[in-house]
C-alpha cells in the first residue's frame, strides 16, 4: 500500500511520530505541507512552532539552518521524543498496575469480610436451625405453616426424620387440626416409620398380625414388594384361626392388586371371604378388583355387602375416587358413566375438575 503525500513529507522532516503530522487539515500538516513547498510562513505560522518546541523546524522554515543540519536536529529531537513518550507509557503503565493492584486488594479484602461474615452468620445457632428448618420444610413440601400450628409440627418433622414413629396423638392431630399441612411426603414418612416398625416387631415375635400391618404401611407409602416379601416370610403354621388367614388373604390380595396383578388379587379376595363372610374387608378389595377389571356390576355388588358388614361408605367413595384417577380417559369415561347412572348425587364428584390428571397410591384398608 503507497504511502499518502502528508506520510511521506512527515517523514520528510522527521516528525511523523507526532500527533497531528500525517492527519490531513491539522494545523500541523498544514505548516509541514507549507515548508515543504517553499511558501513562507506567517507569522502565526512561526510562533506555532515555537509553541510546539519545533525549534528546529521554525529554523529551517525561517532559513537559520540548512536542511542537513536541521536532520541531524531533528533526529536527535525525535529520539528525546521517542524517549520521553516511553517513559510517560511506563509511568502510565505502572499508575494502572498499582491501580489494578489496589483494585485487587480491596476486592480480596472484600471477599475476606464476606467470607468471615458468612462464617460467622452459619456458626449462628439461631441460622443453623433456621436452615435446618427450611430444608426439612423443603424435604416434606411445607412451604408454609401456620404460626399456631409451627412449634408442635416442626417437633412432628424432626423425629419423623430421625427415625422415630409418632404418637397416635400426633397422627389424630395431623389427620384433623393439621390436615392441610399433612403432606402426601409426610404420610408416606409415617407409614413408612410404622412398616418398620411392625416388620421389626414381626421378626421380633414371628405374630401375624405383625406382618399384615406392617404390609398395610408398606403399601400406604409406595413398597408392595416389600409388603410382599415380608407376607412370604410367614410361616404357614402361624396362620391358625380364619380370621388372620382371611385377613393375611385380604392382605396379599391387596398387595397383588397394588402390583397389578388383578386375577391374582381377586382369588385372594374371595378367599379371605369365604375364610370370614361378615367381615367387609375382603369385600372391599374385591368391589375395588372388579371395578378395575371393568366388572362394574360385580364390583358394585361387592361394595354393597361391604358397606352391609361395617363398611362406612364414605371409604368406598374414596377408593372409588382413586380408581378413577388412576385411570386413563377412556375407563374414566365408562366409570364415569356407570356410577352417575348408580347415583348421580352420590357420584357427582366424577365431573370435578379435581379428580383429573392426579395419580395418587390405591388406599389400602388398615386391619
Amino acid at each position: 500500500m503507497s504511502s499518502s503525500p502528508l506520510d511521506d513529507i512527515a517523514r520528510h522532516f522527521c516528525v511523523s511520530d507526532i500527533p497531528g503530522a500525517t492527519i490531513p487539515s491539522t494545523r500541523l500538516s498544514k505548516v509541514l505541507d507549507s515548508i515543504y513547498l517553499g511558501r513562507p510562513l506567517t507569522a502565526m505560522s512561526q510562533d506555532y512552532l515555537l509553541e510546539q518546541k519545533l525549534t528546529g523546524l521554525h529554523q529551517l522554515a525561517t532559513g537559520q539552518i540548512t536542511y542537513e543540519t536541521y536532520l541531524a536536529v531533528a533526529t536527535q529531537a525525535r529520539k528525546e521524543r521517542e524517549q520521553a513518550a516511553e517513559t510517560e507509557r511506563q509511568i502510565k503503565e505502572a499508575a494502572r498496575l498499582a491501580q489494578e493492584a489496589e483494585w485487587e486488594a480491596k476486592y480480596k479484602r472484600q471477599c475476606e469480610a464476606a467470607e468471615a461474615a458468612r462464617i460467622a452468620r452459619e456458626s449462628d445457632p439461631k441460622y443453623i436451625a433456621k436452615m435446618e428448618s427450611q430444608a426439612l420444610r423443603r424435604k416434606y413440601r411445607m412451604e408454609y405453616i401456620d404460626q399456631p400450628l409451627y412449634l408442635r409440627m416442626m417437633d412432628i418433622l424432626k423425629r419423623i426424620d430421625s427415625g422415630n414413629r409418632l404418637s397416635d396423638d400426633d397422627f389424630v392431630w395431623l389427620d384433623t387440626a393439621a390436615k392441610m399441612h399433612f403432606t402426601e411426603e409426610l404420610r408416606q414418612a409415617y407409614h413408612l416409620r410404622e412398616a418398620e416398625f411392625f416388620a421389626d416387631e414381626f421378626r421380633r415375635t414371628q405374630g401375624p398380625r405383625k406382618a399384615i400391618n406392617a404390609s398395610g404401611h408398606y403399601r400406604k407409602c409406595g413398597r408392595p414388594e416389600v409388603a410382599l416379601e415380608l407376607l412370604d416370610s410367614v410361616p404357614a403354621g402361624r396362620l391358625k384361626d380364619p380370621k388372620t388367614k382371611s385377613a393375611m388373604c385380604t392382605t396379599r390380595g391387596g398387595v397383588m392388586r397394588d402390583l397389578g396383578r388383578l386375577n391374582d388379587a381377586r382369588q385372594l379376595g374371595e378367599q379371605g371371604h369365604e375364610l370370614k363372610p361378615q367381615d367387609f374387608r375382603p369385600c372391599t378389595l374385591l368391589g375395588a378388583v372388579h371395578m378395575e377389571l371393568d366388572n362394574f356390576e360385580e364390583a358394585r355388588d361387592w361394595y354393597a355387602k361391604a358397606e352391609e358388614r361395617g363398611a362406612t361408605e364414605r371409604s368406598i367413595d374414596a377408593e372409588l375416587r382413586a380408581i378413577f384417577q388412576r385411570a386413563d380417559q377412556a375407563k374414566r369415561e365408562a366409570i364415569k358413566a356407570f356410577l352417575l347412572a348408580e347415583d348421580p348425587n352420590r357420584y357427582r364428584w366424577v365431573n370435578d375438575k379435581k379428580y383429573r390428571n392426579t395419580w395418587p397410591p390405591a388406599p389400602v384398608v388398615d386391619w
